[in-house]
């Protein structure tokens, strides 16, 4: 029996909902499971709406990076919930790095 790996979507410290990983789903879709809001707009990775903050677990970086994401975003722990794909036991933060 394995246990699920959950994605949680927090506010800051304020725990917003979660939602089971399943490995396919993107993080916008994940968020929509959960009952979390996260706003977008181009859903392709290029305009940075959806942008979040990496909290724990892993969301993998595309190889070249898109064009809503750079270097800087990437060290502060940056990812685009709309093409990010949580591997495992997640937590974002809604609030995107600055």
């Amino acid at each position: 029996f394995q246990v699920p790996f959950v994605v949680r979507f927090f506010k800051g410290n304020l725990l917003l909902g979660s939602a089971h990983v399943d490995m396919k789903s993107t993080l916008i879709e994940l968020a929509e499971e959960a009952g979390v809001k996260i706003p977008t707009n181009c859903t392709s990775g290029t305009c940075g709406t959806c942008m979040v903050k990496l909290l724990e677990g892993e969301v993998p970086l595309t190889d070249p990076l898109p064009s809503g994401l750079d270097e800087y975003l990437v060290e502060q722990c940056a990812r685009l919930s709309c093409i990010g794909i949580p591997i495992g036991e997640t937590s974002v933060d809604l609030t995107p790095p600055l």
